[in-house]
């Protein structure tokens, strides 16, 4: 028995490990950021409120039905409800109506609020759409930046391997007298700065991890980590289209300038109602009514008539229509006209400008991707450089043709090119990635 639970206690340890040490997919952190976030589910009960509008305004075409009752006990000299005459005694009476009313004509009104509705709608939806746009966007660009800031670690933590070798071989050129003994003191300084590049990079993969995980709010800090993958540059030809190509293909289907649109819409919508308030407004009604008394007696036989009796017998008809003229209520229709004459034009300035942001983002955009390609390709002619000469710098050094000095400046120059070139291929990635983005193409770096 004690076998039996040590090995379930190891199997329930281990998929706990297992389970702590999950690495996230880019894949995965997006999806996981879309389904969980705050301001998502904010929107989404916007666009929930924006559907129980259009119900709204779908039941203001519809009759509405009404019913009361009422009931009540008297004594003393009072009025008898259904013969209309005056007694002196104690009376129970009770009464019901039943009442219905429509809207037949109000400027058509009703009309362009359901329209308006539905507009809501689709307007609502597009904000929660261009929201999960940025939302990947934004989470594409941290996960790089944890990958970045892995690679660096990774190539730090790799040089400082060579300089250790490079602090053994010194100890043995110090002690064979081939070179001084400052030399092995400018190698170990060497050395100790790269321990603190280390610290530094690690430092900063923490912070990055952190960023990831606050977007995708979770906060288990210390599991949280992502898939070690090697991303390389990925061949695009999205350089093969001018700026004014990738704006106009931007225009067809990008969520905000579609959430612009609907604005428009929306306020000429907005517009043609309050249009319609200078129209008569129509409707009609129909009421049913009865009512009962425990002091009404048959004519003839000076019986009390019966509760159910009563209901038919005392029961009642009325409807009609009414027709309400607007002539003069303190310019408040007009001024309300003119209010959404102005939103009207303020929601298509909104557009316009909305459209000028994004062509000045996306040629922006484009000028970052040719930079960057630039800059990625540059930082690896100049890493090649400084690794040539740093081979050179050795060769002299370890036959004590140049000092310690010199040699570790070599070193820290190939330091700093390999960092360079890391920063610049994923910040060329993540370029490469918005631009496509914004031609309609979907994040996937893999």
């Amino acid at each position: 028995m004690r076998f039996k639970i040590s090995i379930l206690l190891f199997l329930l340890s281990v998929g706990t490990i297992t389970a702590q040490m999950r690495k996230w997919t880019l894949e995965e952190c997006v999806t996981f950021a879309v389904d969980n976030n705050l301001t998502i589910e904010q929107f989404e009960l916007d666009l929930e409120n924006a559907r129980i509008d259009k119900s709204d305004a779908l039941g203001n075409m519809l009759p509405n039905l009404n019913a009361q009752t009422s009931t009540s006990g008297s004594t003393g000299l009072i009025l008898d409800p259904t013969t209309n005459g005056f007694v002196s005694a104690t009376i129970f009476s009770a009464s019901a109506n039943v009442t219905s009313g429509v809207t037949l004509f109000d400027g058509l009104r009703n009309i362009h609020r359901i329209n308006r509705a539905k507009l809501s709608e689709v307007s609502n939806q597009y904000r929660l759409n261009d929201l999960v746009d940025d939302i990947r966007l934004n989470v594409a660009n941290n996960y790089l930046s944890v990958l970045s800031n892995k690679e660096s670690l990774k190539v730090a933590k790799a040089q400082y391997a060579v300089t250790v070798e490079d602090l053994k071989r010194t100890k043995e050129l110090v002690e064979s007298g081939v070179v001084p003994r400052g030399d092995l003191l400018e190698v170990e300084a060497t050395a100790a700065t790269q321990e603190q590049t280390i610290i530094n990079n690690q430092n900063l993969v923490l912070l990055s991890r952190i960023a990831l995980a606050q977007l995708l709010q979770i906060t288990d800090y210390e599991n949280f980590d992502i898939a070690d993958e090697d991303f390389n540059v990925p061949p695009s030809d999205i350089l093969k289209y001018s700026p004014k190509v990738i704006f106009d293909k931007a225009l067809s289907f990008r969520n905000d300038i579609k959430f612009s649109e609907t604005g428009v819409d929306l306020a000429e919508k907005d517009l043609e109602i309050a249009k319609g308030a200078v129209f008569p407004t129509i409707g009609a009604f129909f009421n049913y009514n009865t009512r009962y008394s425990d002091q009404t007696r048959d004519p003839f036989t000076g019986e009390k008539i019966a509760f159910q009796d009563q209901l038919w017998i005392n029961d009642g008809i009325s409807y009609g229509a009414q027709m309400n003229i607007p002539i003069f209520n303190g310019f408040s229709t007009r001024n309300n006209i003119r209010r959404s004459q102005i939103s009207v034009e303020q929601a298509r300035l909104q557009l316009e400008q909305t459209k000028l942001d994004l062509e000045t983002t996306i040629n922006q955009a484009y000028v970052d991707v040719e930079n960057t390609a630039k800059a990625y390709e540059a930082s690896q002619k100049t890493l090649d450089a400084r690794r040539l000469a740093y081979d050179y710098t050795k060769d002299r050094f370890e036959v004590g043709l140049m000092n310690a000095f010199d040699f570790s400046q070599a070193q820290s120059r190939v330091d700093n090119a390999e960092a360079e070139v890391i920063r610049n291929k994923y910040n060329y990635i993540f370029r490469i990635k918005v631009l496509e983005f914004f031609y309609g193409l979907p994040i996937v770096l893999n």
